[in-house]
């Protein structure tokens, strides 16, 4: 189970700062990856999706290396990917899939570790926070660990389908094929479980927990509600004119972005000025500018 990964190439040349933390950052994750499956995955036969699900049914049936066969599987698909997608988009995606998949087999077979829990439904919780995180370190530091990735990208070259789309029904189509082949249902349910776990795992460190909340207010008293959020808040807004499309009127809009503490007594503010107004509030994963910290 991969996401995207031509929004993630970093071009930055090697032997920069840049590119050692980038490094670190694809080691770590594939470190982490790796004790994901070996912890949590393959001991209960919880298939996540991707080349690496297909490696694991390949290993139940002829005991072959999880990670050697994930590299191979992989060789066409990146040949087709630097052809269709780019030169620069092979470098760091070679490396994290070549760590990632040698800390596979080296903590089945080198360095064997035991499974960290004897629960299945555990070990699919954990086994797709753990990967997830993996996955999404990898990612940071602009490398990728190949797959349904290129796929799915594939797919959405030459269909309807966007990419998130196709690489969906790519590991759909692995996980639901690993409960077949391993002739039990509840081996795909818990794989669906550990797809979900580790895409929000992914997204989390990619994007981190939202520390703030922007505010959409329409309302006619809009430059009433903007002056006391600026005055009362010590918070800014922006005054946008905005037209109804049902009724084609003109009507302010007002636009503040706040911490989510702040949204409480906003609100409260706004509804005291002008109870009818509508108001939309939605996450904000990061803000740059006077008044807020930059995320690291």
């Amino acid at each position: 189970m991969t996401a995207s990964s031509g929004e993630l190439n970093c071009r930055v040349k090697p032997g920069s700062a840049h590119f050692v933390r980038d490094l670190a950052l694809i080691t770590v994750g594939s470190v982490v990856m790796g004790l994901a499956y070996d912890l949590f995955l393959i001991p209960y036969q919880i298939v996540p999706g991707g080349l690496g699900g297909i490696s694991m049914i390949i290993n139940h049936f002829f005991g072959t290396p999880v990670g050697v066969v994930i590299v191979l599987l992989n060789i066409p698909l990146f040949i087709i990917g630097i052809r269709t997608m780019g030169r620069g988009y092979g470098l760091r995606s070679l490396l994290g899939l070549a760590i990632s998949s040698g800390f596979i087999d080296f903590f089945l077979y080198i360095v064997p570790v035991r499974p960290a829990t004897s629960n299945p439904i555990l070990a699919t919780i954990f086994g797709g926070i753990v990967l997830g995180v993996g996955l999404g370190l990898v990612f940071r530091g602009g490398g990728s660990t190949g797959g349904s990735d290129i796929i799915g990208q594939l797919i959405a070259r030459t269909s309807n389908f966007s990419t998130g789309t196709a690489i969906l029904i790519v590991d759909a189509v692995i996980i639901s094929a690993a409960g077949v082949c391993f002739r039990n249902v509840e081996s795909a349910l818990y794989g669906f479980v550990t797809l979900y776990m580790s895409t929000r795992a992914i997204d989390l460190v990619l994007e981190g927990l939202s520390y703030t909340r922007a505010m959409f207010i329409v309302s006619d008293r809009g430059p009433e509600i903007a002056a006391a959020i600026t005055s009362r808040m010590n918070r800014g807004a922006t005054l946008l004119q905005g037209i109804g499309a049902y009724t084609n009127e003109s009507r302010p809009m007002v636009y503040c972005v706040m911490a989510r503490r702040e949204v409480g007594a906003i609100r409260d503010l706004v509804r005291e000025i002008a109870p009818g107004a509508f108001i939309t509030i939605t996450d904000v994963y990061e803000v740059l500018g006077e008044g807020f910290r930059p995320r690291a």
